[in-house]
């Protein structure tokens, strides 16, 4: 009886730990993580019993490098960009994620095939593909823009401008207005000469821009009129048009494609948790699902086919997704290695810049 006692007492206390076992996730906000939660977080914790405790910043990659170099991780999984995710492994702040944990695609194929190239690294895994694009507001735009030049024309299509308050992208997008080939971007800006360029062509707008920093930010900046015109991640304003029913529209030219992946910063509190979540949320259906939340693509190649209608049961997703080849006609795809490199350097310059 006395044994009976002791062995339900202890497997009550094992259950109660499991089911008391949370995982941090940290994202980055708005219809982005509500996409997350519903694809994953909610499934995850169905299956498992782990809570997911999610929380936002306007950036990720910056609270956790504070974390663990202050020796205070409480974040358990991070959703960051992939220039991010390189710079924090080379510095040593992020676990390593074995590969081989992920999930075979349906039809056998190993994750590290099934992934889009590059969607897989020493310290991360992507969940999506999604791009950062102009868009405008119908009401408050006399004419179609069709191109990032048009951004730049104060003349042509007058009002404010919304500009994420970052070298990334916005140095890219100058040039690309300023007639730089999407495909010599780069190349350009290697040099002085182009880094001056893109500068002298930010000069032309300067004074008519609206900065932001958070996602949320560009598509309440067009609903309430602020600004004409703004860069903004294209699930942000897919939802805002679709789901919310604003008058947006999104000029696909000049966008620039990024991943987002997940990592796992070094000391995480949960983390063998925290392993089990990117795994479980990574697999082909899960990333297909989350599709039906927002119009970011899926970073396996074999949930394309599963991603079918937006949550309202009636937008066909595929023409919303960046990588769709209508949009892909002038696109930019992230030089992750460039900005891993260059990020402190350039927004040193951009900060000075905005100062002067």
């Amino acid at each position: 009886m006395k044994m009976t006692l002791i062995l339900t007492t202890a497997l009550t206390s094992m259950s109660f730990a499991a089911s008391a076992q949370e995982v941090t996730v940290m994202s980055w906000g708005g219809a982005y993580t509500k996409s997350q939660v519903e694809a994953y977080h909610k499934p995850f914790t169905a299956e498992t019993g782990i809570t997911i405790n999610s929380v936002d910043s306007d950036n990720p990659a910056t609270p956790i490098k504070a974390q663990v170099e202050a020796g205070n991780v409480t974040v358990d999984v991070a959703d960051v960009e992939y220039s991010d995710a390189i710079r924090l492994c080379d510095e040593g702040l992020l676990e390593e994620i074995d590969a081989s944990m992920l999930p075979a695609a349906p039809d056998g194929m190993s994750a590290a095939d099934d992934f889009i190239e590059g969607a897989i690294t020493d310290c991360a895994v992507a969940n999506i593909v999604w791009s950062t694009v102009m868009a405008y507001n119908t009401e408050s735009v006399d004419g179609t823009p069709t191109t990032i030049a048009d951004f730049f024309d104060l003349e042509k299509f007058p009002g404010k401008r919304g500009l994420r308050k970052s070298a990334k992208a916005t140095l890219e997008m100058a040039l690309m207005a300023d007639g730089v080939a999407a495909g010599d971007v780069y190349a350009a800006m290697e040099t002085d000469e182009g880094i001056d360029r893109a500068f002298a062509k930010l000069d032309t707008i300067k004074d008519d821009i609206v900065w932001w920093e958070a996602g949320a930010q560009p598509p309440q900046l067009l609903a309430d009129g602020e600004v004409a015109m703004s860069t903004a991640y294209n699930g942000r304003i897919f939802n805002a048009a679709v789901g919310e029913g604003q008058p947006f529209e999104i000029v696909w030219d000049g966008q620039i494609l990024d991943f987002d992946l997940f990592v796992v910063p070094k000391g995480a509190p949960n983390k063998e948790a925290a392993m089990q979540f990117i795994s479980f949320s990574t697999d082909t259906q899960r990333l297909a699902d989350q599709a039906s939340w927002i119009s970011y693509g899926p970073a396996r190649k074999s949930s394309g086919a599963l991603v079918g209608k937006y949550s309202d049961g009636i937008t066909d997703m595929a023409p919303h997704m960046p990588t769709a080849a209508a949009n892909l006609s002038n696109a930019l795809v992230n030089n992750f290695d460039f900005w891993a490199d260059r990020d402190a350097e350039l927004n040193e310059r951009f900060n000075a810049w905005l100062a002067s």
